[in-house]
């Protein structure tokens, strides 16, 4: 019936397959639970304690291959039609996460998103800036997420059909550098395929600090430009490559890449204090898409 699918990276997974498994057994459904490490190399003595448990399995594959390829190979070794993708970094909030994902499976051509929340606490000075983006701009509620399905949809908590990801799988011909998700949902906007947004979320465990999220942010950045070179998006689809093309349109981006080179050491400074701004953080990455360009 379910295929609960794991990529894993440098990350003990063990805590999360165990409450799947209790769920999944409470539920009384035939499942399993396949996690595919991508040739990490911490923790796999506790992960390797997922094959104990019946219906599972933790596999390490000899080299890295990249985050969309790992899922289309994980949705390819599933054996049942329904996948139920989750990022090794989460962990369900609710005691009833699986029943209520099995409540949404019927023969609706649909992908069903839980959504996301991030931990009450705030975490020590130099992993804040992860923290407050994520429950700022990832941890919405369905009524918010619902004004844009699509775009607020994440690939770390969804629901999909095994036949309708053989028409909208994860592009393994661009960098590995993020944005996979982007374009996966711009892709399932071109089909016509659903996301149903449920309130029935992950809490997400890794969070990074400021400093490497900056780093990963760049990346992603990178990545959509790329995205949107290749024509595989639209540059409107995402906010920051459409006001890009805007201040490209008025002739500024010059200016922009200018002072964005003169002033990031500042912007850096304030994104890895304990009080970083969010509007800072667009106002960066701004300035670092208009000094690729």
């Amino acid at each position: 019936m379910l295929s609960i699918l794991i990529p894993v990276y440098n990350y003990n997974v063990l805590p999360l397959v165990s409450e799947l498994v209790k769920q999944c057994n409470s539920c009384g459904i035939n499942f399993e639970v396949l996690c595919l490490d991508d040739a990490s190399n911490l923790y796999e003595e506790e992960n390797q304690k997922i094959n104990q448990f019946i219906n599972c399995s933790f596999i390490v594959l000899p080299k890295n291959i990249g985050r969309s390829a790992i899922r289309n190979l994980l949705a390819e070794k599933a054996n049942y039609e329904n996948l139920l993708f989750l990022d090794a970094d989460t962990i369900p909030v609710q005691e009833n996460f699986i029943s209520n994902y099995i409540q949404e499976i019927n023969q609706e051509e649909k992908i069903v998103y839980g959504g996301i929340l991030y931990e009450n606490i705030k975490p020590e000075k130099g992993k804040v800036l992860r923290w407050i983006y994520g429950r700022k701009r990832e941890a919405l509620q369905v009524s918010d997420r619902i004004q844009n399905p699509y775009l607020s949809f994440l690939t770390l908590n969804f629901l999909i059909k095994k036949s309708i990801f053989s028409k909208v799988r994860f592009n393994e011909n661009i960098p590995n550098l993020r944005h996979e998700d982007t374009l996966f949902s711009f892709e399932l906007k071109q089909e016509q395929i659903k996301v149903i947004h449920i309130e029935n979320p992950v809490f997400h465990l890794g969070i990074e600090s400021s400093t490497i999220f900056l780093k990963k942010s760049e990346e992603a950045v990178l990545g959509l430009k790329n995205l949107v070179d290749s024509s595989l998006i639209s540059k409107d689809y995402v906010k920051l490559s459409h006001y890009f093309q805007m201040i490209k349109n008025y002739h500024i981006s010059s200016i922009i890449s200018f002072s964005f080179k003169i002033f990031k050491p500042l912007l850096v400074k304030q994104l890895v204090s304990k009080k970083p701004s969010l509007l800072l953080f667009d106002i960066y990455r701004l300035g670092y898409y208009s000094s690729l360009n």
